[in-house]
């Protein structure tokens, strides 16, 4: 399989709202095997959403890794279908937006409705980490990144710390 580049801010690709996948088919399964290697690759990343390697389908990758095992949870076209009243607000980051950290506000429970890669409907209902990472993910099929949450003030200092942390690794790499 592959490791593919991820795309950083303010890439505008990531800004765009995916469309639904519509095959279920070996082209689907290659995508999601490159999909988990790019994660496993990132060294960090717990998500990945198909937009961030420059596909536009509605694809996320999700592990979680318990015990240090890993937890493949893949999601085709996912909707979430309803939300808990109860709001938390916990720390994220995000692969698109590398060493840049921030409070969001988050549903605490979601229920969410997917199709595995065979096409397979999937109904569940999420809490805790997972929750928090299939909004984030699900946000990104949308267009819509972390930071959106954000005063315009820490959007502008995400966007010069990922300056900052590509000068760092352009540098390394030079």
């Amino acid at each position: 399989m592959s490791v593919l580049d991820i795309l950083t801010i303010p890439d505008k690709r990531l800004k765009h709202k995916s469309s639904d996948v519509r095959d279920f088919d070996e082209k689907l399964e290659k995508i999601v095997a490159d999909m988990f290697d790019t994660l496993y690759a990132s060294g960090n990343g717990i998500g990945l959403a198909a937009p961030q390697i420059g596909i536009s389908k509605r694809i996320v990758v999700i592990d979680l890794k318990e015990e240090g095992k890993q937890n493949q949870i893949v999601l085709i076209n996912p909707k979430i279908i309803s939300t808990s009243d109860e709001n938390s607000i916990n720390q994220e980051g995000c692969l698109s937006i590398p060493g840049y950290y921030a409070d969001v506000e988050r549903s605490n429970e979601v229920r969410v409705e997917w199709s595995d890669v065979n096409g397979k409907k999937i109904k569940k209902k999420c809490s805790g980490l997972l929750s928090i990472c299939i909004q984030h993910e699900i946000d990104h099929l949308d267009g819509i990144l972390f930071i959106d949450y954000l005063s315009n003030l820490k959007r502008k200092r995400a966007f010069e710390k990922v300056k900052k942390y590509q000068k760092i690794q352009n540098e390394k790499i030079e």
